[in-house]
């Protein structure tokens, strides 16, 4: 049996993932291509596709993960939950069919009637990453030059633009990486001085972090509703006690410190998605707790 972590990009995330291996079995990091060439029926791949550098959609391959399906071959986020994850107003409609905590999202489109938004507002690519082109909008005049700002975006032109209720921010977020409906790691994302986003790319530092039970379980059930086996699930604390889920991330990138009680995250990553026992942790202390 072979085992591959399909993406584009050699990052830290997928070469610790390849490094555990799957039951004791090497994973090797694949294109898609490379995938739909190399692996036959019987054999694993895990989808890591990300969003596009332009941010106008899904990096290429899809359509290779339906064919090694078909193929035989045992496909982790598959095609369509891939895609759903990414594309953010798709994932506003699934987390609103489950009943999940989410802003309040709809679509702006070029040449069309502008929506009535309630302000703050933040706009967002539809399909975004990185914290890049995330503009916030405290009325109708700032909410208008944004829209001219980013008119000039290529992948505006093609997807339009999100706009979001704003949920207050209070400086941090949680990402909990969800395996196999298992919950494997999580950090506590800190804004820098100075700004309200939280993005690592944008100077956000990354700690390790004991969510509580209430968030563990709300990344649980969002997990259980995007349909992927391996995601990063983003929360925003909305006051005392309370969380909302802004974001999935089905090519989530995590690291050492997102483990639990010195464990290893992609280990227990691995290990969950290959189905063999784990010390769960986390999700012990979540069932004793609630």
């Amino acid at each position: 049996m072979r085992v591959a972590i399909v993406s584009h990009r050699t990052s830290a995330t997928n070469l610790g993932l390849a490094a555990r291996g799957w039951n004791g079995i090497a994973a090797e990091p694949m294109s898609p291509r490379e995938a739909l060439l190399t692996l036959g029926r019987g054999d694993v791949a895990l989808g890591r596709l990300d969003v596009r550098d332009q941010l106008d959609g899904v990096e290429e391959g899809l359509w290779a993960l339906d064919r090694l399906a078909e193929g035989g071959v045992r496909v982790l986020n598959g095609s369509a939950a891939l895609l759903a994850a990414h594309d953010k107003l798709l994932t506003a409609r699934l987390l609103r069919r489950a009943a999940l905590p989410h802003p309040r999202t709809v679509l702006i489109e070029r040449h069309k009637d502008r929506p009535d938004l309630d302000f703050p507002a933040v706009l967002k690519p539809r399909f975004g990453s990185w914290g890049r082109d995330v503009l916030l909008c405290h009325d109708r005049g700032e909410l208008d030059r944004s829209l001219e700002t980013l008119s000039f975006r290529p992948w505006f032109r093609r997807t339009g633009v999100l706009a979001q209720e704003l949920i207050r921010p209070l400086g941090f977020d949680l990402r909990v990486v969800v395996a196999n409906g298992r919950v494997v790691g999580a950090a506590k994302r800190i804004a820098p001085p100075g700004e309200w986003r939280t993005n690592v790319a944008l100077g956000a530092s990354s700690v390790e972090t004991s969510p509580p039970p209430v968030a563990l379980n709300l990344a649980l059930a969002a997990a259980a509703a995007s349909g992927l086996d391996l995601l990063g699930v983003d929360l925003l604390p909305t006051g005392p006690g309370g969380f909302c889920v802004i974001e999935l991330n089905a090519a989530v990138d995590f690291g050492a410190h997102y483990s639990f009680r010195g464990r290893n995250v992609f280990a227990d990553a691995m290990d969950a998605l290959a189905g063999t026992r784990a010390v769960e942790v986390v999700e012990t202390a979540v069932l004793a707790q609630t």
